[in-house]
């Protein structure tokens, strides 16, 4: 599940192969920019903002994101794809490599000094040269009785959390889901350890949570459900939550250990 983590190593690999250099195809295979044409142009960087990238591109900025089922693949130009062609919707190739996007859930060309239209709501970002741990206890306090976990995955309060992390961080700090904003112990802390889990994890393909890498143990809580908590043996439980009753996101937790 692509989140923080992911985002920022997809952005450091794709920064690797495409800033400083002219691209030789700039293909966007979606219909509002499928016009839309920067061959010659010179990629001067690629950052991610959160789960967002910005591939900065003379005076546009390329904004994607991964949403769930996107990925950029990096492979030498005229290597064969890994994915179908009719899932890429963005190709960049150099003399030398080709980035290309499959599945990506946003693709917009805007203007560079335009980029706050599309990412300007996010709060700081836990990666990011931006982070400002004071301003994202600030936002998440503006609404104390929002539970925790909602509180979280808000991007607007703090920016590259997802589902999978906020799960293991709320076990970690024993906190059940539902435990409103006003009754966090010790925010920072929470804020910090967040920040922490996404250091960790960011320079590796397979998370882990537990600080075991062996398949099936780099979780305490995610996706477990009806499993023994590794620290009391209590089975897991599952639920959800969210704002709208349509949108609701999985949330798994130890009855014993997070109250």
């Amino acid at each position: 599940m692509p989140e923080g983590d992911t985002v920022w190593r997809t952005a450091h690999h794709l920064h690797e192969v495409l800033a400083g250099r002219d691209l030789v195809t700039f293909d966007l295979r979606v219909p509002d920019f499928a016009t839309s044409d920067l061959t010659g142009h010179r990629v001067d960087e690629v950052v991610s903002r959160g789960k967002h990238l910005l591939t900065r591109i003379g005076s546009f900025t390329l904004h994607t994101h991964l949403k769930m089922e996107g990925a950029w693949h990096v492979q030498p130009r005229g290597a064969g794809w890994r994915r179908p062609a009719h899932s890429a919707r963005a190709v960049l190739e150099t003399t030398e490599h080709q980035a290309i996007g499959y599945s990506l859930g946003v693709v917009e060309l805007v203007p560079r000094d335009a980029e706050d239209t599309v990412v300007g709501h996010l709060g700081p970002d836990l990666l990011g040269p931006d982070w400002d741990a004071a301003e994202a206890v600030r936002r998440l306090r503006t609404d104390p009785t929002r539970p925790v976990f909602l509180a979280l995955l808000d991007q607007r309060n703090l920016a590259g959390l997802g589902n999978e992390y906020v799960n293991e961080l709320l076990f970690t700090a024993g906190l059940a889901p539902t435990r409103p904003v006003s009754d966090v112990p010790d925010l920072p802390r929470l804020v910090a350890r967040g920040r922490q889990m996404l250091d960790v994890n960011k320079a590796r393909v397979e998370r882990s949570f537990t600080g075991s890498t062996r398949p099936g143990q780099e979780r305490w809580v995610y996706s477990r459900e009806r499993r023994p908590c590794r620290r009391c043996g209590t089975r897991i439980s599952q639920g959800s939550l969210g704002d709208d009753p349509v949108r609701q996101r999985n949330t798994f937790w130890c009855p014993h250990c997070q109250t």
